[in-house]
């Protein structure tokens, strides 16, 4: 596992926005940790390095955000987030079956805890966690 440290939310961003360059379509991203761990700020500059326009927001009260790429191999970043889900659930009770096989996208998922032994294909797991108020352990784990 590769453990990175970000010293503001800045640094997560920018994290965020170069790890996009590793992506392939088919990839799925399996966000871990606290509330306001980094999550969605890491998620927010992925999709910039993705060349998406749109603000990026938790889908946690929809579950679900697709944005749209109009550049790249990649046409598609599915957003999801899990934090409403109380009990860990297989992704096909979620309708996200189809999600994960969709192979022009990539799909981010916050609170991934939640998903009840998912194995994606391809992809990368991802652990945040808090030092201080400002300053969070990252570690990537490549699937």
């Amino acid at each position: 596992m590769n453990k990175i440290i970000t010293n503001n939310s800045d640094e997560t961003k920018k994290l965020g926005l170069d790890f996009a360059g590793k992506l392939r379509a088919g990839d799925a991203l399996l966000l871990y940790g606290d509330l306001g761990a980094g999550k969605t700020t890491f998620t927010q500059g992925l999709a910039e390095g993705l060349g998406i326009k749109d603000r990026i927001l938790s889908p946690t009260f929809v579950l679900q955000r697709i944005h749209e790429i109009n550049e790249g191999k990649i046409k598609k970043m599915n957003h999801i987030d899990l934090y409403r889900i109380e009990k860990p659930v297989e992704i096909g009770s979620l309708g996200l079956t189809e999600t994960f096989e969709e192979k022009q996208s990539v799909a981010v998922v916050e609170w991934a805890d939640r998903l009840k032994d998912f194995k994606p294909k391809r992809g990368y797991r991802i652990y945040f966690k808090y030092l201080t108020d400002v300053k969070r352990e990252i570690e990537v784990e490549k699937l």
